[in-house]
């Protein structure tokens, strides 16, 4: 929905030429004295072109003016041979690329501004009765519209629709493409599960014991005995020492009576 005024050069010799642009609507016709309004970005231009998209923003009659000026000489008004109404603009259809990607219908449709809706329609080819359509309005990005079945071919068209003028295009023409085959794609794919399959065989059993090995460690972790509950000799001959040493003890102990332990005291009291 852009509108430019386009409009043929003026050519003098060794000077520059600029132009300016006005428009009328239908309230300065029928309220404002008959009066012109100048398009701000389009006064004492040189390109021969204008964009009036802004300016002619109502559906009602539009007129729209130029003249060309060199230094203080002007030209008459050029206007319009008939009043511009953007509810006769004509759409055409939109420019869409398909793709087949894998197994994956997608299109691609050309960015015409915010104002434009794409009514898209597609069909496996064979099943003309079994239509789907869609309605999407970002074309800044691929759209995704269906997953494909190996081998088959389906087809896309679509057309604008802008709301704000009621009007669509026709439809674009017809494009088909065709799903990747199924054993096509087993072939193009198996050696990639080759290496997958190879992968999983050494790594996941690798990694299983590893993963055994630190719950293990960190769970019931292994601690050694101190060195001093540690046995350097054999349990059997440490006892019969202990038996031994227990039979010595025995035979040295002797019984006094109390006058020689008196005696006995007597004796080895210090002098």
């Amino acid at each position: 929905m852009k509108h430019f005024l386009v409009w043929s050069p003026v050519t003098v010799s060794g000077e520059e030429v600029k132009y300016s642009v006005e428009f009328q609507g239908e309230y300065e016709r029928d309220y404002a004295n008959d009066s012109w309004i100048p398009v701000g970005e389009c006064s004492n231009i040189s390109n021969t072109q204008c964009d009036i998209t802004e300016d002619i923003s109502a559906t009602v009659p539009y007129n729209v003016r130029v003249r060309a000026a060199v230094g203080t000489q002007v030209s008459c008004w050029a206007t319009l041979n008939q009043f511009f109404n953007r509810v006769t603009t004509s759409l055409i259809p939109p420019t869409l690329t398909v793709k087949a990607d894998g197994n994956h219908l997608l299109v691609e449709l050309e960015q015409l501004g915010p104002a434009f809706e794409f009514w898209i329609i597609f069909w496996k080819k064979g099943r003309d009765h079994e239509v789907y359509h869609t309605v999407k309005r970002d074309s800044s990005s691929t759209i995704h519209l269906d997953t494909m079945e190996p081998g088959a071919e389906y087809c896309v068209t679509a057309q604008t629709f802008v709301e704000a003028i009621n009007r669509s295009s026709n439809f674009s023409q017809v494009q088909c493409v065709r799903a990747a085959d199924g054993k096509a794609m087993l072939v193009t794919f198996a050696p990639l599960f080759l290496v997958i399959f190879i992968v999983a065989v050494l790594v996941l059993p690798l990694a299983a014991w590893k993963t055994c090995k630190i719950c293990q460690y960190s769970c019931c972790p292994e601690e050694g005995l101190p060195d001093t509950l540690k046995l350097t000799e054999s349990p059997t001959w440490m006892l019969n020492y202990r038996e031994e040493e227990t039979e010595k003890c025995d035979d040295s102990v002797q019984v006094l009576s109390p006058e020689e332990l008196l005696l006995h005291f007597w004796i080895n009291e210090p002098l």
